[in-house]
């Protein structure tokens, strides 16, 4: 909220704030000078310097050309559970004539969770157009069920060599929309559960955006996890002290 950018800052902050195993992180840009604070900075590789016992997995959902290497923009997985599968999926970017918007991504990724394979979804769903964020939801529920569906077990070493998706699932990321905005229904209606939800049935919802720029705050940012898993989440908290960014971070315990 100083205006200024800094990977390393931000690494520091998620450590200090709960000590991760899986850091998702929305907004990460590479090669971007035209970022307000930025001064055109591989964010991904200068996160990955700090946090040397995580591996990172990136998906760009705005990949364009730049003077400096490709511009991309995006989503990012950090963890220091094992990994196995990870996948890259583009969002839907239905035309839009009369609002600006722009490509969306969510990255997934297979933890080895101590109870079991994880899989993390990350994504930030479009800010301007709630048709946009609509078709994303729409995709986000097609790759969990196309995670749970059957395919053929292949064990030969190879490209086609079989490695788990997990059927339990957690998504969580900037869905830019307000908990009474249908969409997040509609998030629901696919086979999800609300994290907040599951643990505060009937307390008002903390606020995750705005708590520092004088417009009015609302909550945006969401943790969603399949009905398997609600049972393990043990606790979410949001730091609503930290001015390490316009969003305040969610912080969830799964035992």
């Amino acid at each position: 909220m100083d205006g200024r950018v800094d990977p390393k800052r931000i690494a520091s902050e998620a450590k200090r704030l709960a000590d991760p195993d899986v850091i998702c992180l929305q907004e990460i840009a590479r090669h971007f000078p035209e970022m307000p604070g930025s001064a055109g900075e591989d964010q991904v590789e200068e996160l990955k310097k700090v946090l040397s016992g995580y591996e990172a997995f990136f998906a760009p959902g705005v990949d364009i050309p730049g003077t400096r290497g490709r511009r991309q923009f995006g989503n990012l997985i950090l963890s220091r559970l094992p990994v196995g599968r990870v996948m890259r999926h583009q969002l839907p970017w239905p035309a839009a004539a009369d609002v600006q918007s722009m490509p969306r991504a969510v990255v997934e990724a297979v933890v080895e969770a101590p109870f079991g394979p994880l899989r993390v979804m990350t994504t930030h769903l479009e800010y301007y157009s709630a048709e946009h964020r609509g078709a994303q939801i729409d995709y986000i529920h097609r790759a969990h069920r196309e995670a749970c569906a059957p395919h053929r077990r292949v064990d030969e070493p190879g490209s086609y060599e079989s490695y788990e998706r997990a059927t339990g699932a957690l998504v969580c990321g900037d869905f830019n929309l307000k908990p009474e905005d249908p969409h997040h229904r509609r998030m629901l209606q696919g086979g999800f559960v609300d994290a907040w939800m599951a643990l505060n049935p009937g307390k008002a919802r903390q606020a995750t955006f705005h708590l520092y720029d004088g417009e009015p705050q609302y909550c945006c940012d969401y943790v969603f996890v399949t009905p398997d898993l609600a049972p393990r989440v043990k606790s979410i908290r949001i730091d609503t002290a930290t001015q390490a960014s316009d969003h305040q971070p969610v912080i969830v315990e799964l035992a």
